[in-house]
Parts: C-alpha cells; sequence; structure tokens
C-alpha cells in the first residue's frame, strides 16, 4: 500500500482538479503537497520520487511558456496547419454572423444554470398584449378556415384589409416608419394564436415579418429605401415576397445560378449603371399577390464597371412587381393548404443599382445578411406556429376524449388513448417552452443561429407527431373534412413546416451540431482561427493562449462524465434550482459532459471528416437538442413560480428527453466510425449502461388527466391559443364544454344505472329520459341537464357531409364546358 499511496494521491489530485477545473498550477501545487503528506507518511521513498518526478514532467513544460511555445505548442499548431480543412467562405459566413447563448454553456460540459434563469422573464408590453387582446382575437373570429381553405383557396378581401389596416405586416418595422415596433416575443404570441385557427393566415402574417424585404430593408437598407419601403410595407400598401429558392438550389442555397451582370441600361427614361437579372424561383411564400419582391442572386460585374472584382457574390435586391420582364407565374397549392405560394421568373431584367439593398456598398454581402435573418426567421414563425397548433391540438383533444364515450367510459380513460394524450400534452409543453425561449433571445441582442434550428427543427417535427396523436385519438371527426373539423387541415400541413426554412433531415444532420460544435464550443473556433491565422507568431500566441485551456477542458468532461455515470449525478453541490428540480439541473450536468467529451474526441479524432459522417452528427446534435429543449422548459418552470400543478408536464418533457438523449448516445457511440474509440468512451460515458427510461404509466396518466379535466396547469398550457368559442371555432367550442360535460357525469352514471338494470323499457333517448323521470330515477332538472350533454356531444363528435357538386372544384363546370 505505501508504494501504490503516492501514485494514488496524484490520481486523486488530477481528478479533483480536472472535476472542479482547477488552474494548472493549482493542482500541481496541490499535488506537491499531497506528495509531501505522503513523505511525512513514510509511504516508499522510491515511490515518492518516482511520482514527483512524473508531476515535474508534465506540469513542468506546461507551466513554463519558454518550455511550452517552442517544444509543445509549435508542433501542435504545424499539424493543425496541415490537418484542418480550410473553411469556406460560407462556412465562415454562417460562423462569423450567429451569436452563442446558453447553448455555449452546454458545449462547455459545465453549464451555469444560474445564468440561464437570471435572464429576465419574457414579458410583453402593455400596447403588444393590448393587440393580442383587441386586434388579434377580432382577427380570429373572422376566421373562416373552412372557407379560406376549401371555397376560396385565399383569404376573403375583408379579411385582407383588416390584416393591412391593423398592420399585421408591420409588426417588426419600427414605430417611426409607421410599424407596430414589436418585440420578438409579441411577434411570436402573435403568430401562435393565429396558427391554433388558420395555419393559412398565420403564414400570410408570419411571413412579412420575417425573411423578407421588410427586416432586410430595415437592417441594411439604405436610407431612402427605409423612408420609402418601410411605411408602405407597414400599412400593407407594399406586399412582399422574398426569392430565394429555385429549381436548383434549395438546401444549398449559396450555390443559386440566378445572376446580375452590372452594366448600363433605361430606367426612368434615363440610362444609368445597373443590373440585368435572370432568375428561376419557386416555392415563394406570398408571391401570386406580392407587389414588391427581394431577391438572392450571384452578381457579376465582368466589364470592371464597379472595380476589379469580377465575381461579387451573393446579393440582395428589390424588385416591384411591375418591372419589365418579372414573371410571377401560377400558384403552387401545397398540401391542399392554400396560403400564397408560386414560382417568379426573370430574363435579363434590368434595375438600377439603387435597388440592392443597401444599395452597392452592400454589394456581395447577401449571404451574410441572409444568414443573419433566416436565424431571426426561424427562431419565430415556424415554431410558433407549431406552438399554436400543439397547444390548441392538446385541450380540444383533451376535452374531446373526456366528452367522447365509448362502452360507457370516456376514450381518454382507456390506456391506449392515455398514452397517446400523455405524449399530446408533453410535447405541446415542450414546443411553448421551445418556441418562447429562441424568441427572448432575440428580444435579448442574440442572433440564434443554433437555437433557431433546434427551435425549427424539433418544434416542427414534434408538431407532426403532436398531429398524428391527435387524429388517432379522435377518429373519424379527424379524417372526414368540413367546418366542424379541427385538425384535418393541420394533419395535411404538417409536412410542410418540415420541409420549409431548410428541411428538417438537414437540418438536424449538417447544421444543428455541425456549425453549433464550431460556433458554440469555447475553443474549437478560436484554435481554428489560430491555425489559419496567416501570421505565424500570432497564430502561436493564439493557440498556447487557448489549446491548453480546452486539453483541460476536456479531461475535465471525461473524469465529469464517468463520476456522473458511477453515482448517477446525485453527488453535486451548488446545482440551483427546487427541491422538485434541482435533480434535473443534476443530470443535465452529466448530460452536458457527455455532450462535450464526444465533440471533443470527434473534432480531434475525425477533424475535417466530421462534416460528412451525417449520422453522427445527428445523434449529437439530438443530445444538444434536448439539452437545450431542457433548458427553456426548466427556465418557463422557474420563471412562472414553479406551479405545483405543472409537474406532471415537466417530469414528462425531462423523462422523455434524457431517454433520447441516452439513446442517442448509445447510438453515436456504437456506430462511430473509428469502432475502438467508441469501445473506449462506453464505459466513461455509461459505466453502469443506459439507465433513462420512458415516462412510464402512472406519469402518463397524470398528464393525460391534466388535459381532461379544468385546472391551472391546463389553463397555463392553453395560454395564447384561440379557444373562444363560435360557429367557426369548432375547437373552441368543444374546449368550453368540459366543464358542463363533467358536471353531467353524475347524473349521466344514474341513468345508465337505471337504463342497465331493466327500469327503463323505452328505445329512443327521449322517450327514456321521460321513463327516467316518471319513475324517480332522475329529476325533471337532471333531465335538462342530460339534454344539454347529449347537444353538446353531438357537436363534439358530428361530422359534416356534402352534395357531390360542393366537393367539385369551382372552376371544374367551366373546364368541362370549354373542353365541349
Amino acid at each position: 500500500m505505501s508504494i501504490a499511496l503516492p501514485f494514488l494521491a496524484l490520481l486523486l489530485s488530477g481528478a479533483f482538479a480536472a472535476y472542479h477545473r482547477l488552474r494548472l498550477a493549482t493542482w500541481a501545487a496541490l499535488a506537491a503537497s499531497l506528495l509531501v503528506a505522503c513523505w511525512l507518511l513514510q509511504a516508499n521513498p522510491t515511490a515518492t520520487l518516482v511520482a514527483a518526478a512524473l508531476l515535474v514532467l508534465v506540469a513542468g513544460p506546461l507551466l513554463v511558456p519558454a518550455i511550452r511555445k517552442p517544444l509543445l505548442t509549435a508542433p501542435i499548431l504545424r499539424m493543425l496547419r496541415k490537418a484542418l480543412p480550410p473553411l469556406s467562405q460560407t462556412e465562415r459566413i454562417a460562423l462569423e454572423t450567429g451569436s452563442v447563448g446558453f447553448e455555449g454553456d452546454l458545449f462547455s460540459g459545465m453549464p451555469d444554470w444560474n445564468k440561464l434563469l437570471a435572464y429576465p422573464k419574457p414579458q410583453l408590453s402593455a400596447e403588444e398584449q393590448a393587440f393580442l387582446d383587441g386586434p388579434v382575437e377580432e382577427l380570429c373570429r373572422r376566421i373562416n378556415d373552412w372557407e379560406i381553405t376549401h371555397v376560396h383557396a385565399d383569404l376573403p378581401p375583408e379579411l385582407w384589409d383588416f390584416l393591412k389596416r391593423n398592420k399585421f405586416f408591420g409588426m417588426i418595422i419600427p414605430k417611426e416608419y409607421g410599424g407596430l415596433g414589436f418585440s420578438a416575443l409579441a411577434h411570436h404570441k402573435v403568430i401562435q394564436k393565429i396558427a391554433s385557427i388558420s395555419s393559412v393566415v398565420s403564414a400570410t402574417v408570419g411571413v412579412p415579418n420575417s425573411l423578407g424585404p421588410g427586416e432586410l430593408i430595415h437592417r441594411y437598407g439604405t436610407r431612402e429605401q427605409k423612408d420609402y419601403y418601410l411605411p408602405r410595407l407597414a400599412t400593407g400598401q407594399e406586399v412582399p415576397c422574398f426569392g430565394l429558392t429555385g429549381p436548383f438550389a434549395g438546401s444549398d442555397a449559396t450555390s443559386i445560378p440566378d445572376y446580375g451582370i452590372v452594366c448600363k441600361g433605361e430606367w426612368n427614361g434615363a440610362n444609368v449603371l445597373g443590373i440585368k437579372l435572370t432568375f428561376d424561383k419557386r416555392y415563394i411564400t406570398l408571391a401570386p399577390v406580392a407587389s414588391l419582391i427581394g431577391l438572392a442572386f450571384r452578381m457579376y460585374d465582368p466589364d470592371g464597371l464597379l472595380g476589379e472584382t469580377r465575381d461579387i457574390g451573393i446579393t440582395l435586391a428589390l424588385l416591384p412587381r411591375d418591372t419589365p420582364g418579372v414573371e410571377v407565374g401560377r400558384r403552387h397549392f401545397p398540401l391542399n393548404s392554400p396560403f400564397q405560394n408560386g414560382p417568379i421568373h426573370g430574363r435579363e431584367v434590368f434595375i438600377p443599382l439603387s435597388q440592392l439593398i443597401g444599395g452597392v456598398d452592400m454589394a456581395g454581402k447577401g449571404w451574410n445578411m441572409l444568414n443573419e435573418c433566416l436565424a431571426v426567421g426561424r427562431s419565430i414563425t415556424l415554431p410558433s406556429t407549431a406552438s399554436g397548433g400543439a397547444k390548441a391540438g392538446a385541450v380540444v383533444t383533451g376535452a374531446y376524449a373526456r366528452i367522447r364515450k365509448q362502452f360507457g367510459l370516456s376514450v381518454g380513460r382507456f390506456e391506449g388513448v392515455e398514452e397517446a394524450l400523455a405524449r399530446i400534452g408533453g410535447r405541446a409543453y415542450v414546443i411553448s417552452a421551445l418556441s418562447q425561449a429562441t424568441a427572448a433571445a432575440v428580444d435579448r441582442g442574440d442572433v440564434p443561429s443554433v437555437p433557431s434550428a433546434i427551435a425549427k427543427y424539433h418544434c416542427t417535427t414534434m408538431a407532426r407527431e403532436v398531429s398524428k396523436d391527435v387524429m388517432d385519438v379522435i377518429g373519424g371527426k379527424g379524417i372526414v373534412l368540413g367546418p366542424r373539423n379541427f385538425a384535418g387541415r393541420g394533419w395535411q400541413a404538417a409536412p410542410i413546416a418540415i420541409t420549409v426554412e431548410g428541411a428538417n433531415i438537414m437540418t438536424r444532420s449538417l447544421l444543428i451540431f455541425g456549425q453549433g460544435s464550431i460556433l458554440c464550443h469555447p475553443y474549437i473556433l478560436k484554435e481554428m482561427r489560430a491555425a489559419q491565422d496567416p501570421d505565424a507568431k500570432a497564430g502561436l500566441e493564439a493557440l498556447d493562449g487557448v489549446l491548453y485551456a480546452h486539453i483541460g477542458g476536456a479531461i475535465s468532461n471525461a473524469v465529469r462524465s464517468l463520476w456522473f455515470g458511477l453515482t448517477g449525478a446525485r453527488l453535486q453541490t451548488g446545482v440551483p434550482g427546487d427541491a422538485y428540480t434541482r435533480k434535473f439541473f443534476r443530470k443535465l450536468n452529466r448530460y452536458a459532459a457527455n455532450l462535450a467529451l464526444l465533440t471533443d474526441i470527434s473534432l480531434g479524432a475525425l477533424g475535417g471528416r466530421l462534416k460528412f459522417k451525417e449520422s453522427l452528427s445527428g445523434r449529437l446534435g439530438d443530445v444538444l437538442s434536448h439539452l437545450y429543449m431542457l433548458a427553456a422548459v426548466l427556465k418557463r418552470h422557474h420563471d412562472e413560480g414553479c406551479p405545483e400543478a405543472d409537474k406532471p408536464l415537466l417530469a414528462w418533457a425531462f423523462h422523455n428527453s434524457v431517454h433520447e438523449i441516452e439513446l442517442a448516445l448509445s447510438q453515436a457511440l456504437r456506430n462511430f466510425p473509428i469502432r475502438p474509440l467508441g469501445w473506449l468512451l462506453w464505459p466513461l460515458v455509461f459505466p453502469l449502461g443506459r439507465r433513462a427510461v420512458t415516462p412510464g404509466d402512472r406519469l402518463s396518466r397524470r398528464v393525460a388527466n391534466l388535459l381532461m379535466n379544468p385546472n391551472e396547469a391546463r389553463e397555463r398550457l392553453a395560454a395564447g391559443v384561440f379557444l373562444t368559442p363560435g360557429d367557426h371555432n369548432p375547437g373552441g367550442r368543444i374546449n368550453s364544454y368540459l366543464a358542463q360535460a363533467i358536471a353531467a357525469e353524475p347524473v349521466e352514471r344514474k341513468f345508465l344505472k337505471a337504463l342497465k338494470s331493466g327500469q327503463i323499457q323505452a328505445l329512443d333517448y327521449p322517450a327514456q329520459l321521460e321513463e327516467a323521470v316518471r319513475i324517480g330515477a332522475i329529476t325533471p332538472d337532471e333531465r335538462a341537464q342530460l339534454e344539454a350533454l347529449r347537444a353538446l356531444t353531438l357537436d363534439t363528435i358530428m361530422v359534416d357531409d356534402f352534395d357531390s357538386e360542393e366537393l367539385r372544384a369551382a372552376h371544374a363546370p367551366r373546364a368541362a364546358r370549354a373542353a365541349a
């Protein structure tokens, strides 16, 4: 034992220092002190001297810059210069335009949860709340989604007029230009509420306030462009669209073949310097009704009219619809969801240089501009749409499952339906928290490239799963389209959100971890910049400043991963939260350490090849995403005062996500490209094997009960969606029946007992009620209560029917006559 003691002291001091991330000098001093203690305790002198020599050999060169830089850092710098692939211009721009928020803490492996909880609670201003309670509520009352989607395939003129008059298209435009100047949170709340009644209307409102001319002009436009266009956009005098995607450039937007050639031409009767544009775009939302088209293209100056650069790069321009040569094609029809969408074309369309967004100074900077705006757009429009649909689906389906009865029992009481309701409620809870978190990040001034990708991918994916479960629970009510159907159009449209603004498969496998591992990692980007610095001395200094912190952090993450795995992450101090949530924060510390460890090993072992290992990247992206989602959920739970009633929703979300995290980690290790490395990492990540399980049946039952009973947790989940009962809001009507249906259940049980016992002989329902009153089984007042229950149940479960003529397309008779 005396021989092993010095080495054990060295090992334990290293593990302790690594766990707490002590400085190298502190570890050296601690280890030296322990070795002195071993000497005094008469441990084996030879062993003590060998351990001391090891300490000197490791710590000495690292602590002395004059030794460390030439002998260690310089060779590593030379190796990195050869090994690291150069960043492409596209990748460099994407990294430079994004900012890093709390997601950076997750990559550190040691998140500062107090930092997360200290963010201000998102709050609407009085003016924003009044807009939600006034114009947005009135808009939702006016929406007849069946008429929009089936009869007109468009918003009726009076609804377009209402949107324009109330400046729905100017939410992000500052007040000085006639807009509403709302926060990102207000933008999120407006889209969420509209989406809960009509995805067509939410898309119509969302696009002008997302990626498009409005935001681009506000951020980058010249003074003349701002003064002219922004007031017109704010009031709807101009309806915008933005042309980015084309037949041969979808997710790979930087490869757009659309081009503009600098030349002279005629504009308003004068010969001016400008650009001839040739373009072919498709999937452009609002294109069929737009009066102002934003366009992304590659700009060339072959004759050197602007300078020496011939390939200027991606540039953005403004095209009035009536510009000669601009052609707006016929409408697309995306999955029976008739929001305005279509192609735009043009060949040698001339515009002056003054139509470039930001003028000539911003020529070639279009990809920078788009990256910043894409991050903001992904943060709000699609996540908010998903939130509105999921939240409304959760509360309305919960009410339906309580009201709808089979075998004398509410269908929501069947365990299979309970499982579906739990998934609906748990996912709606997560979507709501995540969509609000990304909007709050924008309001804090972030350009949340990685969180926006997480929100876009997971909100839309989870919303599709919610929609699937809703359709399964409501059955025939969901599949028969018509004015009474509250879910069918959402189910039809779910793949649209999955596809637009970056296809979800690409977002998961390339963007979330691929961009996040570099942009958000505390050291990687700094090391890459140091390695690619043309000034060798400056590169050496920069690398020396981060390399050893990175190495120490990697060792720390390995130690923390092993320790947390062995202890179940229970033995931690200084963790925030209350008595209930503290255990959640502890477990998240473990998975953050796992993510950071695998990130460092993957980048170190695979280098530039990692970008081609999309399965590995996707799985590590799943770990990052679920960590970020749980951070958003816990943040919101604490912001709302840690309500007791919400605990089942929080617990379901947590257990579901940690199960997904462990599944992703295990798949990443089992399929690691360098198999022996995966085997070596397994005991560090799962020393006791995988332990996380999916939410259990008891927890699922509690979540299902929350959806099927009036309570404060259900009200919080429903907050911000349109549930006002009305002729055109079947979901709102069903939700409004819940309390009345529950109040009638004891009477219904009395009646059914009398019916089953044979006391009642009548065959039809009215006669049965009359006989039940006559024999004293129920009172006259109770009869009225059951009649009301029957009426509301019928409205809940009834579906629509049509004459054949009603289902024919409006143009079919005209087409038949024309053919004749």
